[in-house]
């Protein structure tokens, strides 16, 4: 080691008589430790190492800012150590509720491979605009937050565009971020790397060129042993859902938990929490081993104490699956008490069902499609004057199917929770092309059927299909006014959260003469509609006695007339939900008929679909109060036109009024 000599000059002469050619530096033991520093490998860190190192999350994109800590989340420690380029593994599939922490994680390894191990990293959002989203509010913060990514990554002010919005480079690297239903974005460059997050929400198919996640992982194939994949979603609907598959082909971990009463090694189940009736901050976990209970401020030290566990074999060694449901939620995060309080707040409520499996348990909802037995529905008809509305029905809607040689019609009666009767079947012979026909449809719209509290009902809404000469449909339904007639298409698929989109403006034919946009066109899931009939139908009814002690029938029940013949009860239940597999080996659902006609059951999806366009699906309590005190304001058996709750009239030039709801009438 050299010192200098001199304080005044940055060079002096040798120190010795032999001139060596070394001159001493001022501050020269400063530079040689930090050149011994530079020669110094990095440590051999896994990403969990890393994270709890370096990572500090921002106060804009965590609810705990600070240090991050994988002791706060120890399910994490493993899976994204298989991220670490010593893990032999390349392909890591986490099927997981929210809430648990994934997010982060797969931003810690995105911060691992920009300092510790660069190379070419693709991270894929299900669309574009949720790649910016994420860009700005998760990516931008991690490197900001972090000197050793903020010193690695150019700034975003700097004249070379190497930090975009969606692209970061960085030595060594690149990180570009892209939506799966860009087919430009997933196939733009080779990647070591490839993180892709929300599988379930990608589109089938990114611009017509192929399933987004074979297509994003293509780019990794030429990097064999050294790629890494991460696979991350909350679940969707059993056999559509990309994670579920995945998972299933993976070894299937478990995170195990010791119980702290017998120790038992368990992993976490909803059936095994429990809770006294109407009081959710009871709940408490019961150990499969020793069944005590146990409360929830021991899950921190059980958490600590756990383990994955392989429940399958893997059809690939080098692919690992997890599973996690949010009974997992580190304290002060999700509480089992407010899970409980979620699973309370969805009965009654498929939708909100299906949301709690998906997010909190982290498992697929199941469509129920296998169709019910046409006799048990002729065992279970009921009794009412044949041609009324019973009691419980507030409103009607009509579903009608044009067919070549006759128009088909159901009227159904709607009541609190979508319960609903069939009032009503009326077939109207001859196709759309005899004037006659269309006729009859229209005085149908005019025709009311008597409530059993003595009001007097029309149709609130009819919904027709197009399927089948569009236009004369278009036509038709313009003349009568779109406030009671609704054109719909009917497409395969399920859209529990909207099952019924528009309307979009089509052209229609009126007097010969063409006239754009002159038809509004609904969109009907039909796959929802019918998976959500074929659930009421299975509904459990109170018994004779239960009814007679003022029990009521669940939510959603359907009542079928006593004259309802056996074709129709066989057309009500034509068809079965079946998986069926793509070319390509992908898996779908599809509704395939059992028989021939299906006439009634696609009466009823329409009419479903009027009653959801009406707004039944999103009323508050006062308006269906309202429809009640409407009817029982009638005097019973009052059959007089001038007693009628609310006479509707004509709307000017033929159109019939659009607000039909509430006291300015339009169907009483």
């Amino acid at each position: 080691m050299y010192a200098p000599t001199s304080t005044n000059s940055p060079r002096s002469g040798p120190t010795s008589g032999d001139d060596d050619g070394l001159t001493d530096f001022d501050g020269a033991g400063e530079i040689l430790r930090a050149w011994g520093n530079g020669l110094r490998p990095d440590p051999d860190l896994t990403v969990s190492e890393w994270a709890d190192r370096h990572r500090m999350l921002s106060g804009r994109a965590s609810a705990e800012p600070g240090r991050y800590r994988t002791v706060r989340t120890p399910y994490m420690r493993e899976i994204m150590d298989r991220l670490s380029p010593g893990d032999p593994t390349h392909r890591i599939v986490f099927m997981k509720a929210a809430q648990v922490g994934a997010t982060e994680a797969g931003n810690n390894w995105i911060g691992f491979a920009i300092h510790q191990a660069p190379g070419p990293m693709l991270a894929v959002q299900p669309t574009v605009e949720l790649a910016k989203r994420n860009s700005r509010q998760r990516i931008d913060p991690l490197i900001d937050e972090s000197p050793e990514l903020r010193e690695r990554v150019k700034p975003a002010r700097s004249r070379d565009a190497g930090n975009t919005m969606l692209s970061k480079e960085f030595a060594g690297g690149i990180l570009i971020m892209t939506g799966a239903n860009s087919a430009v974005g997933l196939r733009s460059t080779p990647a070591r790397y490839i993180f892709l997050d929300e599988v379930d929400a990608y589109p089938a198919s990114a611009d017509e060129e192929g399933d987004p996640v074979t297509l994003a992982e293509a780019r990794s194939l030429t990097f064999a042993h050294r790629r890494k994949v991460l696979l991350v979603s909350t679940p969707t609907i059993r056999g559509l859902s990309r994670i579920e598959r995945e998972y299933e082909a993976s070894d299937q971990r478990r995170f195990f938990v010791p119980c702290p009463h017998c120790g038992a090694m368990q992993w976490l189940k909803f059936d095994r929490l429990r809770w006294q009736k109407g009081r959710p901050e009871t709940a408490e976990y019961h150990c499969e081993g020793c069944d005590a209970a146990i409360a929830e401020h021991h899950k921190t030290a059980m958490l600590e104490g756990g383990e994955w566990r392989a429940t399958a074999t893997a059809a690939d060694p080098t692919t690992v699956g997890y599973h996690l449901s949010a009974l997992y939620s580190p304290i002060g995060w999700l509480s089992w008490e407010r899970i409980v309080r979620a699973w309370d707040a969805a009965q009654g409520s498929d939708e909100a069902i299906k949301a709690f499996r998906n997010t909190i348990l982290g498992e697929t909802w199941v469509e129920t499609g296998e169709a019910p037995d046409w006799q048990r529905l002729y065992d279970r008809r009921e009794r009412w004057i044949s041609g009324t509305v019973p009691a419980g029905g507030l409103f009607l809607t009509a579903g009608a199917d044009v067919q070549k040689d006759r128009i088909e019609i159901d009227v159904w009666a709607w009541g609190r929770g979508l319960e609903s009767w069939l009032v009503d079947h009326v077939v109207i012979e001859g196709g759309p092309d005899r004037h006659d026909a269309w006729s009859e449809l229209t005085a149908l719209l005019d025709r009311s059927w008597p409530h059993e509290r003595g009001a007097h009902l029309r149709i609130a809404r009819l919904a027709i299909d197009t399927g089948y000469e569009a236009p004369a449909v278009y036509s038709w339904s313009r003349s009568q006014g779109f406030a009671q007639v609704s054109p719909v298409k009917g497409v395969e698929g399920f859209n529990r959260s909207s099952p019924v989109s528009g309307p979009t403006f089509v052209d229609a034919t009126a007097g010969g003469k063409r006239l754009r946009r002159g038809a509004r066109l609904w969109t009907v899931a039909v796959s929802t509609f019918k998976a959500e009939t074929y659930r009421f139908l299975r509904l459990a009814r109170p018994t004779e006695e239960e009814m007679a002690d003022g029990a009521a029938f669940p939510p959603g029940s359907v009542h079928l007339p006593h004259w309802v013949e056996n074709e129709w009860l066989k057309q009500f239940v034509a068809e079965q939900l079946v998986t069926v597999r793509t070319k390509r080996g992908f898996a779908r659902l599809e509704w395939q008929k059992l028989r021939e006609r299906n006439e009634a059951l696609d009466c009823r999806v329409y009419a479903r679909a009027a009653a959801w366009i009406a707004g039944a699906d999103r009323w508050p309590e006062e308006k269906w109060r309202d429809l009640e005190d409407q009817l029982g304001a009638a005097p019973y058996g009052d059959t007089d036109p001038a007693g009628q709750i609310h006479r509707p009239g004509q709307a000017p030039q033929g159109k019939r009024r659009s607000d039909w709801l509430g006291r300015r009438g339009g169907w009483f």
